[in-house]
């Protein structure tokens, strides 16, 4: 029993103090990346996150699927996925939840943190003072658990602030922007008319809908609004839609998207809760009369609030143009995608978005503060202008630049050095190959890893696939959509392509072999030959020669262009690094098929060339001469794990026949070691939306599931089965001693052949 008598002063409630070394503020995708990033290079993280689940708008309080540079698979980028810890993310999140469960995607997101025993984490936690050491750093935060009654205060040499809203970087007084810059400041085509278009991108609420056995009456509260009918957007809406399908029904941007966020929330009640109304009562929806409401949001998605200057801010131009800098450390390819302010309300479309022909490089300087001296920047807040911001905003692209935070974060502490410091040429050398050694893959950013000791063994394979094409199944495809096969080829060689179509009529087919004018894009924007083929009904085999050889090594796209009145023998051989895509329309990110901007908004116009998902997306049946060799055994001691532009596939895979295939690494004296890390195909190209959508496999095919590793006197070290990751790192506890290591594969898969990005020894 407690029992305290009456005081005459005021309680202090709990207090705790917290010493750490670095703390990250804001528990989304981004901020559980940076402080996961960090722990695990070992530095003790304190996690501040003001909701009682993870994952921010990814969450199950949100509900929006993850997404990223792949864009629903419905732009140019090919195999731009996010790697490292936030595809490791992803590929649990496949191998428990292909549903697309947002409540399963909270327990993945608490096991990482809480499997961390370098984090400590505060749920329910909400920052609210921020201390200073002078006027350009930060000493120390503090905030409240409304479910504990605690106040924390914690203390660190390093912060993050990952919240979204960027309460640490404003109380500290960090400059920041909110809203749209005039299109003159970083001479930005797509920037917007504020007055008409608006300043802010919106707040979004979903429901979600659940079918009954028998009808289900609705009466609408009072608040309801009583016109959903007239609402601009409500044309959008499809029976059965829910979820973040609904990301339209959206508001605020007009208003204080921080401080009127509740207000914000409660429009949308009532834009919600009437739609349910007029789709329930109107007699317009009477398939709807055994629906009912099975969730409503009760905090709204936030797209946009501040924005937070750093010694770099992105801009237009360095999207579109791609544009190189020394210190890239993440990626982006999300449409630059602006909304309306009035959102719900508003006259104009959804949404605009334009894409560029490919992925474009963050530089460092993007994810800290210029004054506040040791503040990183993570997630929606970090150094963009608005257009720019369009398209870094969205959570895996997000993930992926705070994953850079948490290891530069590392570097800082080891060094003593402040996040600027980082940003210096040998400096950022030492990020970005910390980076690329956990799966970041940046962009046209190589780095040899010099401690890596496969660097100096002697390397063997059992065998070597030398790709001469794909064999015939028994299906057909229609050229309904122009279908390309996507091949890395070599630069003055001639090649000769063989298919089998069948003609449902007399017909002509068009063959054309494509590349991208710049090799930093898989946009195949010029034709170098073409050749036209007069068809009598039924099967005719085809040979395709080209005239023009490439000028230089690339992906090149042997294109079968759109004819309903043809089928083109498809295969059911897969393997990583070659692919079809088709001239086709994905309405879910503004793709018709090509895109045309108005001259004034500085954006290219280009054609869309993209993959269907598995089962579908099969490659074409066809025959290549002289065969590829482009998968030999050289690509697994480089420095990169996924295909570039450049036509560099990066992966060694092995024959067709191998059942068994084995790599071994040799040296000419006992070497020791006590880490292995193998890099797998965890097919990067394909996107893994974290909610609602769900996916038809729960582990990638083209990943090895079954393998073993022998030294040299055929001692086993390690046996992995049911391995669905893209990363392996394997510790000893002890350092091993050996003059050679063997990697035994099971193939798992009859029509893949066994595939390895890299294997590194340290």
């Amino acid at each position: 029993m407690i029992q305290e008598n009456f005081v005459k002063n005021i309680r202090a409630i709990k207090s705790i103090q917290l010493q750490t070394d670095f703390a990250v503020i804001g528990g989304g995708l981004s901020g559980v990346c940076a402080a996961i990033s960090a722990a695990r290079s070992g530095l003790k993280v304190v996690l501040v996150q003001d909701r009682p689940v993870l994952g921010g708008n990814a969450s199950s309080e949100v509900r929006l699927w993850s997404l990223g540079a792949t864009s629903h698979m419905g732009n140019n980028n090919r195999w731009s996925r996010e790697g490292g810890l936030i595809n490791e993310i992803l590929l649990d999140n496949l191998k428990r939840n292909k549903e697309g469960n947002p409540l399963i995607l909270d327990t993945v997101l608490l096991e990482k943190v809480y499997e961390e025993k370098n984090i400590t984490l505060l749920l329910n936690t909400a920052v609210y003072e921020v201390s200073k050491k002078n006027d350009a750093e930060i000493k120390g935060i503090v905030g409240f658990c409304s479910q504990n009654s605690t106040t924390y205060s914690i203390e660190a040499p390093l912060f993050c602030d990952a919240s979204g809203d960027g309460i640490v970087g404003f109380m500290a007084g960090a400059s920041f922007r909110m809203g749209a810059e005039n299109g003159s400041e970083f001479d930005e085509g797509f920037a917007p008319n504020i007055e008409d278009y608006g300043n802010l991108l919106g707040h979004s609420l979903y429901f979600y809908t659940k079918e009954m056995k028998q009808p289900i009456s609705y009466i609408p509260p009072s608040f309801a609004i009583k016109n959903a009918e007239e609402l601009p957007r409500i044309k959008n809406y499809q029976l059965g839609d829910h979820g973040c399908r609904l990301w339209w029904v959206e508001y605020g941007g007009r208003l204080d998207t921080i401080h009127e966020s509740e207000n914000i929330k409660f429009e949308l009640w009532k834009v919600v809760y009437g739609i349910w109304d007029y789709i329930k009562n109107s007699g317009k929806y009477p398939e709807a009369a055994n629906l009912t409401l099975e969730w409503v949001g009760t905090i709204p998605g936030k797209r946009e609030s501040r924005r937070f200057e750093g010694d770099f801010m992105l801009s237009q131009k360095d999207i579109v143009q791609q544009r190189d800098y020394y210190d890239a450390v993440a990626h982006g390819g999300w449409a630059m995608d602006l909304h309306p302010a009035d959102g719900i309300y508003s006259k104009h479309s959804s949404c605009t978005q334009w894409h560029s022909k490919g992925v474009y490089q963050i530089p460092y300087r993007c994810f800290y503060s210029k004054d506040i001296k040791n503040l990183f920047l993570a997630g929606r807040i970090i150094s963009a202008s608005h257009v720019a911001f369009g398209s870094t905003r969205v959570m895996l692209t997000c993930a992926l630049g705070a994953q850079a935070v948490g290891e530069a974060a590392a570097l800082c502490f080891k060094n003593n050095w402040k996040p600027s410091d980082v940003s210096e040429n040998e400096n950022i050398k030492l990020l970005q190959l910390e980076l690329n050694r956990k799966g970041q893959s940046i962009p046209r950013i190589s780095i040899a890893d010099k401690s890596d000791l496969t660097k100096i063994a002697t390397l063997k394979v059992s065998s070597t696939l030398q790709f001469n094409g794909f064999n015939l199944s028994e299906n057909w495809q229609i050229l309904t959509f122009s279908t390309s096969q996507l091949l890395p080829l070599e630069a003055k060689t001639n090649y000769e392509f063989n298919f089998e179509v069948e003609a449902l009529e007399d017909t002509s087919l068009e063959i054309q072999l494509r590349i991208a004018l710049e090799k930093r894009s898989f946009t195949p924007e010029k034709i170098l030959n073409t050749h036209e083929y007069q068809l009598k009904k039924g099967i005719h085999k085809i040979t395709f020669k080209s005239d023009i050889a490439l000028d230089e090594k690339q992906y090149a796209f042997v294109c079968l262009m759109k004819n309903e009145q043809i089928k083109v023998r498809i295969s059911d051989e897969r393997c990583s690094a070659i692919m079809t895509v088709q001239n086709r329309i994905n309405k879910a990110v503004s793709n018709y098929g090509k895109q045309e901007p108005p001259k004034h908004v500085a954006i290219d116009s280009f054609e869309f060339w993209t993959p269907e998902r598995r089962p579908n997306g099969k490659n074409l049946a066809f025959s290549v001469s002289p065969f590829l060799s482009i998968f030999e055994k050289e690509n697994i001691v480089n420095p990169e794990i996924r295909p570039n532009p450049k036509g560099e596939t990066n992966v060694w895979i092995a024959s067709k026949e191998d059942e068994n295939p084995n790599i071994q690494f040799s040296w000419n004296q006992v070497i020791s070691f006590n880490t292995i890390k193998l890099f797998f195909d965890c097919d990067y190209d394909h996107a893994l939306e974290s909610t609602l959508m769900g996916h038809s496999e729960e582990t990638i095919p083209f990943v090895v599931s079954n393998y073993s590793i022998e030294d040299d006197k055929g001692k086993l070290l390690k046996k992995v089965e049911n391995n669905y990751q893209a990363i392996n790192e394997i510790k000893f506890e002890k350092e091993i001693e050996s003059k050679s290591l063997t990697f035994k594969f099971s193939r798992n898969q009859q029509n893949i052949p066994v595939s390895v990005f890299k294997i590194s020894l340290f």
